[in-house]
């Protein structure tokens, strides 16, 4: 075995298994599937909890870790088996000094610093899960959704776990059963942000905790001083005060580490209209209200409209985002379709879901992950019925992920793999593009912007000098 690196052995082993099970299952499963499958992770605490859970529970064994802050290392250190697990709060020595012994990788860090890992590990081989949104920006995203189509051996997932439930399914059912018709709308809304968001950025400084390694948690932004929590001022909300900007996870509202409430829900929210219509890249993209300037920081609230083109024999559609509040304090939310009543008793809408119209009739789909789909007015849905079943249904997010990985499955049985979240999170990082460049954006059929092409520029940011991905094949 000698020549070949362990992680080719237990993928020939697994494939071999995969492929003979019929014949002599005993023998070559115990080769192939009971080799632990080794694993690093880019973070270990905060979101990364449930996948160091996940992944120790699975029977998976930690070679490595990346996280910027010592304080959170019983994450791994603190799990049985785990506690040898060499540790690091630079990303990139994971790679540099494990990367022919892991099989998979977890990413888990704020937005900004989704990509460079995520590139890396798809480019040397490894098996590659990362949290939503996938990047901190466009061009990010398309090239992970190339690097997937350059890299055929490696298996890759989106963190959008909603994905796996049957909300999505079910609707996508009602649709091809033509109980709506055909799409033209959909209106999405979120009660995000939750975070402090629409501020300025804070002249104060404070010292960085011990515990924090501020270079590696900074990484491809541009360099700024630490500061803990927000202090008593003139423009502060008493609400927010004594809360964090930054570390660890106020960052979402700050444009250079986070990507507001469209990155944060987007991914959950507007992901069944991405595996519903299979639409491509947007044609356009604009913002129809925004609550505040962009600055530092992502405004107070906003509405986005993009449009889509006709493919494949359905005709073109528009999406609606609403996130935040407007000045008054209200929220920023669709118009509650007269449809909403059941017995002549007018109904609100949940504070988060989809709305979608179609010329046939309407259907809302309550919650973050797409939850139940009913048809409106409630009446018709009871009337109308189950839709018959079409789509194979989940195992679950991380387990589709981690069979593809063992070769028990196909590399697309690992569904929100990058050829689809990435195109997907291009599409929604193209909201906060458009609000960032005030106006509407025109782009052709490959997600290029040609109506001001000077704005692709905001579409990349090139990375601090040695903090971009180690390897980059796309």
């Amino acid at each position: 075995m000698s020549n070949i690196t362990r992680r080719q052995f237990v993928k020939r082993s697994a494939a071999v298994g995969a492929a003979c099970t019929i014949g002599f299952p005993s023998l070559l499963r115990a080769q192939g599937l009971n080799e632990k499958l080794q694993v690093g992770f880019i973070a270990a605490g905060g979101r990364a909890d449930a996948h160091t859970g996940f992944s120790h529970g699975a029977g998976l064994q930690c070679v490595a870790f990346a996280e910027v802050d010592k304080g959170r290392w019983g994450g791994v250190h603190g799990k049985k088996g785990w506690e040898q697990a060499a540790g690091y709060t630079d990303w990139r020595k994971v790679f540099e000094k494990h990367g022919k012994e892991i099989d998979v990788v977890f990413v888990a860090t704020p937005d900004h610093t989704h990509f460079a890992p995520s590139m890396t590990a798809v480019s040397m081989g490894i098996h590659c899960y990362t949290e939503k949104p996938l990047t901190w920006s466009v061009r990010e995203a398309q090239l992970l959704a190339a690097a997937y189509a350059k890299n055929p051996k490696v298996v890759t997932q989106q963190g959008n776990q909603g994905h796996a439930g049957n909300g999505w399914r079910t609707a996508y059912e009602y649709v091809k059963a033509g109980a709506v018709g055909e799409i033209k709308e959909f209106h999405t809304w979120t009660n995000r942000p939750v975070w402090p968001q629409g501020y300025k950025r804070p002249a104060y400084s404070d010292p960085v905790p011990e515990t924090l390694d501020w270079e590696a948690w900074i990484g491809p932004a541009a360099m700024r001083p630490f500061i803990a929590k927000y202090r008593k001022g003139p423009d502060i909300e008493d609400r927010h005060v004594g809360k964090s900007i930054y570390h660890s996870f106020a960052w979402r509202g700050i444009v250079d580490f986070g990507s507001g409430a469209l990155g944060d829900m987007a991914c959950h929210t507007t992901d069944g209209i991405y595996s519903i219509m299979k639409p491509g890249y947007a044609a356009t993209a604009e913002p129809v209200e925004m609550n505040g300037e962009i600055g530092d920081q992502w405004p107070k609230g906003m509405i986005v409209k993009s449009t889509y083109r006709a493919k494949g024999g359905r005709p073109g559609f528009t999406t609606y985002w609403y996130e935040g509040n407007k000045a008054d304090g209200t929220p920023y939310m669709p118009e509650a379709p007269e449809e909403l009543a059941s017995k002549g008793r007018k109904m609100r809408l949940p504070r988060t879901g989809n709305l979608i119209y179609g010329t046939k009739g309407k259907m809302l789909v309550e919650g973050d992950y797409w939850g139940e789909a009913r048809l409106l007015p409630l009446e018709r849905h009871a009337k109308f019925g189950n839709p018959p079943q079409l789509l194979e249904r989940s195992p679950g997010h991380h387990e589709e992920f981690l069979m593809a990985c063992k070769g028990e499955r196909p590399r697309e049985f690992s569904q929100s793999n990058y050829s689809y979240s990435g195109p997907m999170c291009a599409n929604i990082q193209l909201g906060n593009l458009c609000a960032r460049a005030g106006k509407k954006l025109e782009l052709n059929e490959a997600g290029k912007i040609i109506s001001d092409p000077k704005i692709n520029d905001l579409a990349w940011r090139e990375p601090r000098n040695g903090w971009g991905p180690l390897e980059m094949k796309v």
